[in-house]
């Protein structure tokens, strides 16, 4: 069974940092390409950014670019976000997913705001 952990959300003020970590298992990790998406309170899903299974590439939506930054750890079977500068409008439950599939693991809550 594919689980997928999110944890690290938490309260921070504008300009705050978090680190957002997803623990996986049921599936072989180091072999997918994973993503983050976000779900702000009464607004459609958005994809935040993606890793291919290496780890080397990485893709960041328009809005995150320089702020976020995502990892991984293959042999730990664990997904990261760093996340610095963070602004009220990045508020929202995230959750890591495998690229393209309809794996959602339980989200974390980020909460910006003074």
């Amino acid at each position: 069974e594919v689980q997928l952990q999110a944890s690290g959300g938490g309260l921070v003020q504008p300009g705050g940092s978090l680190r957002l970590s997803c623990a996986a298992s049921g599936f072989t990790f180091g072999n997918y390409d994973m993503s983050w998406i976000r779900q702000a309170p009464g607004k459609g899903p958005e994809w935040v950014s993606a890793i291919n299974s290496g780890g080397g590439t990485t893709y960041y939506t328009d809005s995150v670019k320089g702020r976020f930054t995502i990892s991984r750890d293959n042999a730990k079977n664990t997904l990261y976000l760093q996340m610095n500068n963070l602004k009220p409008e990045d508020a929202a439950v995230y959750y890591c997913t495998i690229y393209g599939s309809a794996y959602w693991g339980q989200g974390t809550q980020v909460t910006v705001s003074s």
